[in-house]
């Protein structure tokens, strides 16, 4: 069959010439570098909104472990160690672990290390700059009971006795008020479930026993040996030693300024980043009012605490140059406590607050 010259046209025009082609391929590049800028940006910002959603609950948690730990500071069940003198009326060594070291560290239920200050043996890694804080107490679980750990042999656990002569005991019908006769009748602090044998009200049941911590914070070099991410650990008393286990990571700084009762009403009368230097020295409030002025007196005074925290984040922001000063609290003479600029590429945030030590302001009040 004849086909028409149209025909022949349209058949050899078919397809695309190369000049299309390559003009095709190129806008095709040009939108697939537009897609690709665009996923590029927007991976970046989730990622800053991930570091930095990261670092706010990293200080945000960081602050919550140590005020909730400070809250309960100096709670012994029953038992109020503000009865106690401490031995030889020097700071005890928070990394001490036998018995007789641990009853004398009892009335103290916070104690510190300022910026500059010894580290306590135990502690690793410790990082420059930064504040150590212990906090005393007994478990405020009972050990065995539903959710808390069972009794561990060899581990120190606290009892306070109950038991009366109202009761129709013996335990507490003593009068001499020293501290062999309070440790020997109105509580047991020991790591055999043997030699806790103190009493409840009926002075006939054995009385709860409670699990007696020693917590030492500190911000530490590395979260993992070398890996440079500064972390908030925690030093804990366990049997005969302390272990350090990691808490927070990215926590770089950390500050305490301690609110002192002087007069003896359960409020901070003034504030200072180390009771230890602290001048004048004030005496413990009753029943051992008369007791010297020293730098352990200053620290059972301590009834509040300002914690003051740096927080940064674990992997840096490109572009990015934190040039901002940081104010955490005050130094020893009063002036801002100020940090930076850090001129690195790391996002940075403070987070302040305050905490009341209600056991023992409670019994000042």
């Amino acid at each position: 069959m004849h086909r028409t010259g149209h025909e022949s046209s349209v058949a050899r025009q078919s397809g695309l010439s190369l000049i299309e082609l390559m003009i095709s391929i190129t806008i095709g590049l040009v939108i697939l570098a537009a897609v690709a800028a665009i996923f590029a940006s927007s991976s970046r910002s989730r990622q800053e909104t991930e570091r930095s959603s990261r670092q706010i609950e990293n200080g945000r948690y960081a602050m919550q472990l140590l005020s909730d730990d400070l809250k309960v500071a100096g709670f012994l069940g029953e038992f109020d160690p503000s009865v106690l003198s401490i031995g030889g009326m020097a700071l005890p060594d928070p990394c001490a672990t036998d018995l007789a070291a641990l009853r004398d560290a009892l009335p103290l239920h916070v104690q510190g290390v300022d910026n500059g200050g010894a580290i306590p043996s135990c502690l690793s890694d410790v990082k420059d700059g930064s504040d150590i804080l212990v906090v005393r107490r007994a478990s405020t679980c009972v050990a065995g009971a539903t959710d808390c750990d069972p009794f561990a042999d060899g581990t120190p656990h606290f009892q306070a006795s109950l038991c009366t002569p109202a009761t129709g005991g013996t335990e507490l019908a003593f009068s001499a008020s020293t501290n062999a006769e309070y440790a020997a009748n109105w509580y047991a602090l020991d790591t055999s479930a043997g030699n806790l044998t103190r009493q409840r009200t009926n002075c006939t049941t054995v009385a709860d026993m409670r699990r007696y911590r020693t917590h030492i914070y500190f911000v530490a070099n590395n979260s993992t040996s070398g890996d440079g991410i500064p972390t908030l650990k925690r030093a804990e008393l366990g049997g005969g030693a302390f272990s350090i286990v990691p808490l927070v990571e990215g926590i770089e700084s950390l500050h305490f300024e301690y609110g002192l009762d002087t007069n003896c009403n359960g409020t901070p009368d003034v504030y200072s980043t180390d009771p230890t230097a602290y001048t004048p020295m004030t005496a413990h409030c009753a029943p051992f009012a008369a007791l010297a002025a020293s730098a352990a007196g200053n620290w059972r005074n301590v009834v509040s605490a300002k914690i003051h925290l740096l927080a940064r984040n674990t992997e840096a922001s490109q572009g990015h140059a934190d040039t901002k000063t940081y104010v955490l609290g005050v130094t020893a003479d009063g002036a801002d406590n100020t940090l930076g600029p850090y001129n690195d590429a790391y996002k940075r945030h403070a987070y302040t607050s305050a905490v009341r030590l209600a056991n023992p302001a409670g019994k000042r009040e």
